[in-house]
């Protein structure tokens, strides 16, 4: 009986060591700038929910900030990725504009985040 409690305590040992924790993956969305729009222009997100922005430029050198969203102010420049995790806490919507000064288009440059429940 000693033996079998034994045995079984070390089954038990070994499955809590063989569980290993793996990092929660987040939905990523590319988001590309150019000039003078970014594509794709509208995106959603859901409340309480992290998703990863992966910001590229295909033209020219761009901003994304939104204090609302807590996205820190973001450079894109051609030929380097940045990546910025967003956790909305508010439904609504929220548009933000190109946060460097990129031409002529710049004024119409926005991008449209829709957060739902």
């Amino acid at each position: 009986m000693k033996t079998l409690v034994t045995t079984l305590a070390l089954a038990v040992a070994f499955v809590g060591l063989s569980t290993v924790a793996h990092p929660a993956t987040h939905p990523t969305i590319d988001i590309a700038a150019s000039n003078w729009k970014f594509t794709p222009n509208t995106i959603q997100l859901h409340v309480g929910e992290t998703t990863t922005l992966r910001l590229s430029s295909t033209d020219g050198v761009h901003g994304l900030q939104s204090d609302d969203l807590g996205i820190p102010m973001t450079m894109i420049t051609p030929g380097s990725a940045k990546t910025v995790a967003v956790t909305a806490t508010k439904a609504g919507k929220y548009v933000l504009h190109c946060a460097i000064m990129c031409g002529a288009g710049h004024a119409n440059m926005t991008l449209t985040i829709n957060v739902v429940p």
